[in-house]
C-alpha cells in the first residue's frame, strides 16, 4: 500500500511537469508563430485573430471529453460570470495586439520578454484589487523586474529600444495579467469543480474572442482575411498550438500548486532565445539575455510569494 502511494505521487509529479513544459513549448511557438505572421503583412488585428479563430472547436472538444470521462452537472452561468468572462475576452485580445505590436518594433525575445511583465503587474493588482497579500519577496521580485527593463533598456545606446516599447510591454502585461485575474474570478463563480469549470470560462471566452474579433475584421480589414487564408498553414499552426497550451496550463494547475507551475512555466524565456535565435535567425544581445532572465527571476520571486 505504501508503495503503491508512492508511485502516484511519482506519477502525479512527472504529469504535472510534462503539462508545464508541454504548455511552455506551445505558448513559445505560438508566439513564434504569431511573429511571423506579423511579419507577411498581416494587420495586426488579424495576427490577434490567428491566435483565436480556430480554437474554439477544439476547446468545446475537450470539454465533450471531459463530460464523457466523467459525467457532472452543467453550471449556473451569473451575470457576474457574463462580466468577468467578457472583461477576460477583451484584455487579452487587447494584449494580444500590444504583443503583436512589440513584434513589429522589436525582435521576438525582447517582445515576448517585456510582455512576461504579466506576472509582477498580476501581483501588484491581485494585491490592490483581488486581496493578494504580496510578501517581501513578491515587492523584491518587482524590484527585480524593474531592473530588468532597464537592462534591456540599454540597448537603446544604439537606438533600438525606446520608453515606447517599454509602455506597450508593460501595457501588454497588465492586460495579460487582467485576463487571468477575471478568468480566476469567472472559475470561482461555477457551481462545478475544477477542471470543468476552468473549461467552460476556455471556452466562453474564446468563443467571444472569436466572433467579436472576425466580425470586426471582415467589416474594417477584409484584407487581413484573405492574408490569414494565405498564411493558412501559419494559422491553423496559431490556434493549435495557443488552444492546447491553455489546455496544458489547466491541467497542470489541477494537479499541483500554481505557485509550482508557474515558477517552472517561466522557462518559457529560455525557449524564446532559442527560437529566437536557431529559428528565427534574431540576433540577441547580451544585455537583452541578461534582462529576460532577470525577468524570469523577478516573476518567480513573485509567483513564490
Amino acid at each position: 500500500m505504501i508503495h503503491s502511494f508512492f508511485v502516484r505521487q511519482q506519477v502525479t509529479s512527472l504529469s504535472w511537469i510534462i503539462l508545464t513544459f508541454c504548455a511552455v513549448i506551445l505558448q513559445t511557438f505560438r508566439n513564434a508563430f504569431q511573429s511571423k505572421l506579423s511579419q507577411q503583412r498581416v494587420t495586426t488585428a488579424g495576427v490577434t485573430l490567428s491566435r483565436f479563430l480556430l480554437a474554439p472547436p477544439i476547446a468545446g472538444a475537450y470539454l465533450f471529453g471531459l463530460y464523457q470521462w466523467q459525467d457532472t452537472a452543467i453550471p449556473t452561468f451569473s451575470l457576474s460570470y457574463w462580466l468577468y468572462v467578457m472583461g477576460a475576452a477583451f484584455m487579452q485580445i487587447a494584449a494580444t495586439s500590444l504583443m503583436v505590436i512589440l513584434f513589429k518594433q522589436r525582435n521576438f525575445a525582447v517582445g515576448a520578454g517585456l510582455a512576461k511583465s504579466e506576472a509582477l503587474v498580476a501581483g501588484v493588482l491581485g494585491s490592490l484589487f483581488f486581496g493578494s497579500e504580496l510578501t517581501l519577496a513578491g515587492w523584491f521580485g518587482i524590484g527585480i523586474g524593474a531592473v530588468a527593463v532597464f537592462v534591456l533598456s540599454g540597448a537603446r545606446q544604439k537606438g533600438t529600444l525606446s520608453l515606447k516599447v517599454v509602455l506597450i510591454g508593460l501595457a501588454c502585461g497588465t492586460c495579460f495579467a487582467l485576463t487571468s485575474l477575471f478568468v480566476r474570478e469567472a472559475s470561482l463563480t461555477l457551481n462545478v469543480g475544477f477542471p470543468y469549470n476552468a473549461a467552460w470560462v476556455l471556452l466562453s471566452v474564446l468563443c467571444i474572442q472569436t466572433m467579436c474579433l472576425t466580425g470586426y475584421v471582415a467589416v474594417t480589414q477584409k484584407q487581413a482575411l484573405t492574408a490569414l487564408w494565405q498564411s493558412r498553414t501559419l494559422l491553423v499552426a496559431t490556434s493549435t498550438c495557443s488552444c492546447f497550451g491553455s489546455i496544458a496550463w489547466f491541467g497542470a494547475m489541477a494537479l499541483q500548486y500554481v505557485a509550482y507551475v508557474k515558477t517552472l512555466g517561466q522557462t518559457e524565456v529560455l525557449f524564446t532565445i532559442v527560437i529566437a535565435t536557431v529559428w528565427l535567425k534574431q540576433k540577441v544581445t547580451q544585455d537583452e539575455v541578461i534582462g529576460l532572465l532577470l525577468i524570469a527571476i523577478a516573476a518567480t520571486f513573485v509567483m513564490w510569494q
